[in-house]
């Protein structure tokens, strides 16, 4: 049982493919007690709704349509209703993956300055190396590329990123991530 908190925040991590955004969730997890939205799973229950493969090109067809349907902050706006009900609760909330400027602005018209943005960064060769490797969704370097051209071309991802109150390079150990996420933490939440 968590004890509600009288004034919860919001942390957004932000940041391309392959950079170690569910990795700094898990380290960040374990840090601190968050409510974690994931903006990705969207898309993944869509997948599943559509009866379609978990493929970067069919999960690329998804995302586009959902924001045509409902906009670029499409992601925002379908997982508001669980970050305002975990803030309601008194409970602070992670956003695992904000994707679009469109959905940054979206959370910050809504939530003001309980909005944090963390910016993680990886050099293209580990991110292209982890990407390559990981378990669910592999992508080749090739597809990484495309991807990383479509999120910056189509869904305006670079701003987010650019925009962040705290930017975290993940090239070397976990560690060293987990020291550079609870710096992050502590300026946010004083201690």
């Amino acid at each position: 049982m968590t004890d509600a908190n009288a004034n919860p925040s919001v942390v957004a991590l932000v940041g391309l493919s392959g950079v170690g955004k569910s990795k700094a969730v898990e380290l960040i997890g374990k840090m601190r007690d968050f409510e974690t939205v994931y903006f990705g799973g969207v898309v993944l229950a869509e997948l599943k709704a559509r009866g379609l493969d978990h493929t970067p090109a069919a999960e690329a067809d998804v995302r586009e349509s959902l924001r045509a349907e409902f906009g670029m902050a499409a992601m925002a706006l379908k997982s508001l209703p669980s970050i305002e009900a975990a803030l309601a609760a008194g409970r602070d909330v992670l956003i695992d993956g904000l994707y679009s400027y469109a959905e940054l602005k979206v959370l910050r018209e809504k939530l003001g300055e309980r909005l944090r943005l963390i910016a993680i960064h990886a050099r293209k060769s580990v991110r292209a190396e982890r990407l390559a490797g990981r378990p669910v969704r592999p992508l080749t370097a090739e597809e990484m590329a495309e991807r990383d051209r479509r999120e910056i071309d189509n869904v305006e991802k670079a701003q987010p990123i650019a925009l962040a109150d705290f930017h975290v390079v993940n090239d070397g150990s976990e560690e060293m991530l987990a020291d550079a996420l609870g710096g992050c933490l502590g300026e946010i939440f004083g201690g």
